[in-house]
């Protein structure tokens, strides 16, 4: 595989995939292999998610168009190899959340894109990128299905922290974008525009109520989240990483206890072999263009 051209992001902009287009992969177990593969790299690469739970969706009928979509991810990791998450000691520990969904991001079903992720300090140690269950009938419903989810993972990581010894954590403050979804929460009106989505509606305010979460407003161009529900434009993305605690380097910090988790490169070689061979494989059959 050709990787002298950097690629500064995992999926190009203006994507739109379906299962209905293309011409099907004559060996999808290449494909399920890497995109597998690529599942477990998101455990120490949160700007993966996006991309493995968008080309994950294909597994049961890939195509040879998200075959390329996915050498281009692969051509993502090898171009940014020392990306990591950057753990260093702070003088407090606080924990927050920010959420945010994409309504009616899939092609082929209309349903949304949940995303969150949490920070202990300036380091994410939750995160996920995920199509809902169902389909939403507006922005601030699929808003709020992601803030129940959130609010969800929240309680269980203050239970996990507690009993790490490390508390005064509550109230966690919770980033969303949407000022009629954080009005629904700190002043609970249903009618028949939210009442289907009355249990969401009704976990979340009590988590506020109980002090769990505490409801805060961020601006659009300062959501983290982002990266786990869309593909952005590489100046937007690689800005969002940084302020996630994404570091391409070990940064010279004296004094300062500083580790970084990436990939090794042994792993991404064989990613790339792999690859390689797919695509060779293809191209003999004439439905590849090298």
């Amino acid at each position: 595989m050709d990787v002298t051209k950097c690629v500064t992001t995992p999926l190009p902009l203006n994507l739109k995939l379906s299962t209905s287009k293309g011409y099907l992969h004559e060996e999808p177990e290449f494909y399920r292999c890497l995109v597998g593969k690529l599942n477990f790299l998101t455990n120490i690469r949160p700007d993966l998610s996006y991309t493995v739970q968008t080309l994950s969706q294909y597994m049961h009928t890939p195509t040879i168009r998200h075959f390329k979509y996915l050498l281009h991810a692969l051509k993502y990791i090898a171009s940014t190899s020392g990306q990591g998450i950057l753990l260093k000691a702070n003088g407090k520990l606080t924990l927050q959340a920010f959420t945010n969904s994409d309504w009616g991001a899939g092609y082929d079903t209309r349903r949304s894109i949940s995303g969150y992720v949490l920070l202990l300090g300036n380091s994410p140690i939750s995160w996920k990128s995920k199509k809902q269950g169902i389909v939403s009938r507006s922005s601030s419903e699929a808003e709020y299905r992601a803030m129940a989810a959130s609010a969800s993972k929240i309680t269980w990581l203050i239970k996990v922290l507690d009993e790490l010894g490390v508390y005064n954590l509550k109230p966690v403050v919770h980033n969303c974008d949407n000022q009629s979804v954080i009005h629904i929460a700190k002043n609970l009106v249903l009618h028949e525009r939210t009442k289907h989505i009355e249990i969401d509606c009704h976990f979340t305010r009590e988590k506020f109520l109980e002090g769990l979460i505490q409801m805060s407003y961020v601006p659009n161009n300062e959501q983290l989240v982002d990266v786990f529900t869309k593909v952005l434009p590489s100046s937007q993305f690689n800005h969002l990483l940084s302020n996630l605690g994404m570091n391409a380097s070990l940064p010279n910090l004296r004094g300062v206890l500083v580790r970084m988790i990436y990939l090794p490169p042994q792993t991404i070689y064989q990613m790339l072999v792999e690859a390689t061979l797919a695509k060779t494989t293809l191209h003999n059959r004439g439905l590849f263009s090298m």
